[in-house]
């Protein structure tokens, strides 16, 4: 087994943060809070630094386990890709998906979230390719 580099694995979990960043804030921030039933008095009454943290945190956790799985199979850098998105699309979808059926979430929120998932796992398998 590889090893793992832990640069690389807060550089991943940064890229996908900043994917985040502008899907949420400027590229979908109203459609997402639209679709997903929040107020503006709603979203700033959160507490962000938790928040953006507990997120952070999250995605470093995700990092790790694709640092592990690369590690694991020492991919080539088009497979480190495919993993990386094959994650996002195989695995962060479906569990969201069934997640907004049960919560009645519309389409156009789950569409949103999914491709932030998608494109977030892109983004850090990008990383991963480019730290190589």
């Amino acid at each position: 087994m590889g090893e793992i580099d832990i640069l690389t694995v807060f550089l991943g979990a940064a890229a996908f943060f900043a994917v985040g960043f502008i899907w949420y804030g400027v590229i979908f921030g109203k459609a997402w809070q639209k679709a997903a039933g929040l107020s503006d008095e709603f979203v700033q009454s959160g507490n962000m630094p938790v928040i953006f943290g507990l997120c952070f945190a999250f995605q470093l956790l995700i990092s790790v386990m694709l640092a592990h799985l690369y590690a694991m199979s020492n991919p080539s850098d088009v497979n480190m890709m495919m993993i990386a998105m094959g994650v996002g699309a195989t695995f962060m979808v479906p569990a969201i998906g069934i997640n907004y059926l049960y919560l009645r979430k519309t389409a156009a929120h789950f569409f949103i979230d999914a491709a932030h998932f998608i494109i977030g796992m892109g983004a850090m398998g990008a990383v991963y390719v480019a730290m190589r």
